[in-house]
């Protein structure tokens, strides 16, 4: 299912990506560190990241959190990032949130607003957009990559300037997990409504890793149900869960 260009979006929906990904891609469409929404802000950044992976061969299971096929596969992709095959971001990542979440079964217009207004926060990107073109990788906003250090840390004063000006005065809906939380600075933001959205247990537990099919639902049910920024309050509040429930900071 081909992706189109995004527009301007009327309202942001912060996603992480997945540390499981859709293999191959489309060679026309090759990846570079300009490429996508943010590649004009993002770009140096992510080719030293890039270019670093490079050197110390795609990494090695410290680094990158996995084993066996899972690591070869890993460490292959990363070596070779530049000029790699592409899909788009809601095609490339394929975890529990965006399994649930499901842009494909969405009606045209839903998909369309999806494309419009998710932002990714990546390890290896910094921030791109649902229909970005993103490469086959490996690498978690936690990682310690040498010589930056946290990537999360190394990330932020970049990615929340970029995300600032993308977002302007837009509502922001926050679904990202702590990890991915540190990586931006609030101060640096001057949307009017940042909705920090979290799913806990019924009993007040935080929800963690069991929430995460909900977490795709509810972005669903906000894509589905808000055409614009002011709808979405209402909607958080309508969304129903058997096991957890919203909380919104």
């Amino acid at each position: 299912m081909p992706s189109t260009v995004p527009s301007k979006p009327t309202y942001l929906v912060l996603l992480p990506p997945s540390e499981g990904k859709a293999e191959g891609g489309v060679t026309k469409i090759a990846w570079k560190p300009s490429s996508g929404t943010f590649g004009r802000q993002l770009g140096e950044r992510r080719e030293e990241i890039a270019q670093r992976l490079v050197r110390i061969k795609g990494g090695d299971a410290t680094l990158l959190g996995v084993k066996g096929e899972h690591l070869v596969r890993a460490t292959s992709a990363n070596r070779s990032l530049v000029g790699a095959p592409t899909l788009p971001a809601w095609q490339r990542y394929t975890g529990v949130v965006w399994d649930h979440l499901d842009i494909a079964t969405l009606t045209a217009p839903q998909r369309t607003r999806a494309l419009n207004n998710i932002v990714i926060v990546s390890g290896l990107l910094g921030l791109v957009r649902a229909a970005d073109p993103v490469p086959d990788y490996r690498l978690k906003m936690g990682a310690r990559l040498t010589p930056f250090g946290n990537l999360a840390r190394w990330w932020m004063p970049h990615i929340s300037l970029a995300l600032d000006a993308f977002a302007g005065s837009l509502v922001v809906v926050d679904l990202l997990p702590q990890e991915h939380r540190g990586a931006l600075d609030r101060s640096l933001s001057e949307s009017p409504t940042w909705m920090r959205v979290s799913l806990n247990e019924r009993s007040g537990a935080a929800g963690g890793h069991d929430a995460k099919a909900a977490k795709g639902r509810l972005a669903r049910h906000i894509l589905q149900t808000c055409a614009k920024g002011t709808d979405v309050a209402r909607a958080l509040k309508a969304f129903r869960d058997p096991r957890f429930v919203v909380e919104v900071d």
